[in-house]
């Protein structure tokens, strides 16, 4: 078997709160809110080597020519599908750049022609979702199984979070957990929507910091080291710790770019509140899910021997982050809040649903005895 063979990124010193800017701020709420790209309106990419960094971090480099290839591949199959289904113009420059690069650059507007921003945005949305579709085939089309891709992302978490530390990165502790058969059961029986594949916390990293302001720039550096901004899964962030007006309030720095966000300030007290039904009222964290880039090499033939029509070679493995200060971890175990409760609210949940129209057993029960 081939070893996988991830794009070796260039080392970048670690970013500190009072050096953070608009692109950092964007990034920072996007996961904080659990938003999708596809919303976006324009990317903060300064020169080619930034990107050439995020392509890396996408696991691909395109000094390999079956990296080069595979980019190609998934610009064309979304410059087709906007221009069949929507009858889109898309010029060349962006359909065929000189360098893939050029379309981050033209998005940022740091490229000209400047009128090309727009497009180059819509282009890359769609490629960002081609890429999805062909990293979840790629899985369908595979031998690999679920521990071996726990393995393997557990592995690259742990590698990066030990490189925080290095770095002198404030993170007290860090921990995985890999959902027992029992919890998914329970959590299935639990959701409406009781299906496998939206499991979304099968594997689990808590990291715990310790103050709350020290989130922030360990949040930042694993969207610089370990996924890429845009693989946020969208929709599954609960963040009842950081909301997003608070920063703007404790490092007033933040409030020079509020009239350059994608979103208004008041965006998400739109939303609704956030949270999960079966915490304690006083339950504070920050938990968000993310589709972690893999490269599959390790299963596939090497890139000269490959006969595939589709020669994609990165997959993704959701993963899911809870981060919280210290402090906030010793209060989320006090009283109705303590993990015990948790799961004795979700139990009984379960209990109900299994039970409608039937006896309800008493929850002390042993399986088995209910009537």
């Amino acid at each position: 078997m081939r070893l996988p063979v991830e794009p070796k990124l260039p080392d970048l010193p670690v970013r500190s709160v009072a050096e953070m800017g608009l692109k950092e701020l964007e990034r920072v709420r996007h996961v904080l809110r659990g938003g999708s790209v596809i919303d976006w309106r324009r990317l903060h990419f300064r020169n080619r080597d930034e990107v050439d960094r995020f392509l890396r971090l996408c696991g691909l480099d395109l000094t390999h020519a079956e990296d080069e290839a595979w980019a190609r591949l998934v610009l064309s199959d979304a410059v087709e599908y906007l221009r069949r289904t929507f009858s889109y113009r898309v010029a060349d420059a962006v359909a065929r750049p000189a360098e893939v690069h050029d379309l981050f650059l033209y998005a940022s507007g740091v490229k000209e022609p400047h009128r090309f921003r727009r497009i180059a945005c819509i282009v890359l949305k769609c490629m960002h979702v081609v890429q999805h579709i062909e990293g979840r085939d790629l899985l369908f089309r595979l031998a690999v199984s679920e521990a071996d891709l726990s393995r393997m992302v557990t592995a690259k978490v742990n590698g990066v979070l030990s490189e925080a530390r290095e770095k002198g990165l404030p993170i007290l502790d860090y921990s995985p957990s890999v959902k027992s058969r029992e919890s998914l059961i329970t959590k299935l029986l639990a959701k409406k929507e009781n299906v496998a594949a939206q499991v979304y916390d099968k594997t689990r990293f808590r990291i715990v910091t310790p103050t709350r302001a020290d989130i922030l720039p360990v949040l930042y550096f694993l969207t610089q080291r370990l996924f890429p901004f845009n693989f946020l899964v969208p929709g599954q962030t609960e963040n009842t710790l950081l909301p997003f007006k608070s920063l703007l309030h404790e490092f007033p720095h933040f409030r020079q770019h509020a009239h350059e966000l994608h979103l208004d300030l008041d965006f998400e007290d739109r939303e609704g509140p956030p949270g999960n039904e079966f915490s304690g009222s006083g339950y504070k964290a920050l938990n968000f899910v993310v589709d972690v880039p893999l490269r599959l090499d390790e299963w596939l033939p090497p890139p000269e021997l490959d006969r595939r029509e589709r020669k994609g070679r990165i997959a993704f493995t959701l993963v899911e982050f809870q981060m919280l200060d210290a402090g906030t971890a010793e209060e989320n175990e006090q009283g109705e809040n303590a993990h015990a409760r948790y799961k004795q609210r979700q139990k009984l949940r379960v209990l109900r649903r299994l039970s409608r129209g039937l006896v309800v057993p008493r929850l002390e029960d042993p399986p088995g005895e209910a009537e």
